[in-house]
């Protein structure tokens, strides 16, 4: 390197974003993910130990994939270099590939090929890195943050080890906020910032696990924000929702908004109100709510206030909270909407939920036995004890039904269940009447 490429290089590094500035250089730097590089776990002990094999990074944007690939370039003895697949083609990994085998060759020195955006890779460059990668002439890293297992081949998925990385935590936000603000050397220090606790919290909470879209917020706040009379820069909450261009939402996920909130989306759905259902869901996504907590209060809704008037609601909820796990932010608004409207508008019923309740209190206040004949006969020596004699098998009457006594003796007159004339449960009335059940 010349003195102009090294001059280019440190003007470079003072110049770029603050998110890249701040990358963390070596493993104590790196705020969290600890499910893959606590000082117990795998990842760890192989990058300290400089015995990496082929890996692959997957998760959300902004969670370190590229930090990751970055600290072990600078903890390695290998050489590393970088390609990003939306740029780079064959021809690239040829160059690279020639240059690793030189460098075993002459030096005894692996080469770490780390690979951004891995999946959009076609499938012939995926595979011309194969061999490489079987015979060691490269270590490959990729990063992806797609699921790999349907976007990479599956040859490369089998040399590689899988790490998949969490969205940040807000407290991991939050801790990286504040050391961006005090650092001088890579931060922002030197701006003798001051950022309020709210406008952190509510940075922290809005980036959604990205590091990368609160540091580009609060770098933005800082240099845009004239000084106080203290000299001072100060990001309060209002500064702070127009760096990252979203308004503040009265919405505390651990407070009085929350349950209130919630509380409404779940009473409009009840009252068939489907405007108020999406307006209520559409704050709690808005502030940031957890995706599968709404879909848990639609699945509950579905059954404690639809239930049988349209079972329908309970397999929209329950297909709506499998694929929103499935899909993430933002399409999973979508899923949501669709099941909280179908919940609003379905018929209700609470004859199920106060069928369960009734059954429970009958549970806990009296003591009973099962009935003789609904004992289990499928043992030797029941019939000594009569267990199961004079059950009538409902199949060999007329309409598959036959009247008699399943309740214990204790409460055979009891009834739990009180089909209403809504919906699908006035065909279950009918059905009653039909086969002459009482």
């Amino acid at each position: 390197m010349d003195l102009f490429e090294y001059m280019k290089e440190k003007n470079q590094e003072k110049e770029s974003p603050l998110a890249s500035r701040m990358r963390p250089r070596t493993l104590d730097e790196v705020v969290g993910q600890e499910h893959i590089i606590g000082r117990d776990k795998l990842l760890y002990r192989a990058i300290r130990a400089d015995k990496l094999s082929s890996i692959i990074f997957y998760g959300p944007p902004g969670t370190g994939k590229t930090t990751l690939a970055r600290v072990i370039a600078n903890t390695t003895s290998a050489d590393f270099v970088q390609l990003n697949a939306t740029t780079s083609g064959k021809k690239d990994m040829e160059a690279v590939v020639s240059q690793a085998k030189n460098t075993m060759g002459m030096y005894g020195r692996k080469t770490i090929l780390f690979i951004d955006e891995i999946h959009r890779f076609n499938k012939g460059q995926q595979d011309y890195l194969l061999p490489f990668v079987e015979d060691g002439t490269v270590i490959l890293i990729g990063a992806t943050t797609e699921n790999p297992y349907f976007e990479v081949n599956s040859a490369l998925i089998s040399r590689s080890v899988i790490f998949e990385l969490h969205a940040l935590s807000k407290e991991n936000i939050a801790q990286l906020l504040d050391r961006a603000v005090t650092d001088t050397e890579r931060g922002l220090g030197s701006y003798h910032a001051v950022l309020e606790k709210d406008a952190r919290d509510f940075l922290a909470d809005i980036a959604g696990g990205d590091a990368r879209a609160a540091l580009n917020a609060i770098e933005l706040g800082v240099l845009t924000t004239e000084r106080a009379a203290d000299g001072l820069i100060h990001i309060d909450l209002e500064t702070a929702s127009e760096c990252i261009q979203k308004r503040v939402v009265r919405y505390d996920r651990d407070g009085d908004q929350h349950y209130d909130t919630i509380s409404a989306f779940i009473k409009s759905m009840r009252g068939s109100d489907p405007d108020a259902a999406v307006y209520y869901l559409a704050k709690m996504l808005y502030a940031g709510e957890d995706i599968k907590f709404i879909a848990r209060r639609i699945m509950i809704c579905a059954s404690e206030d639809v239930g049988n008037a349209d079972p329908m609601a309970m397999v929209v909820a329950a297909s709506c909270a499998q694929e929103v796990e499935r899909v993430g932010m933002p399409e999973s608004q979508l899923i949501l909407a669709q099941a909280a409207i179908y919940v609003a508008c379905a018929p209700k019923s609470n004859a199920c939920t106060n069928a369960v309740y009734a059954a429970m209190d009958s549970v806990k206040n009296k003591k009973t036995s099962v009935p003789v004949h609904l004992q289990d006969a499928h043992y030797h020596g029941h019939e000594a004890l009569g267990h199961g004699i004079g059950y009538r098998y409902a199949h060999d009457y007329p309409n598959h039904y036959v009247e008699q006594q399943y309740l214990p003796d204790e409460i055979r007159d009891e009834r739990f269940y009180h089909p209403t004339d809504i919906g699908y449960e006035n065909t279950i009335r009918a059905y009653f009447e039909k086969i002459g059940k009482k």
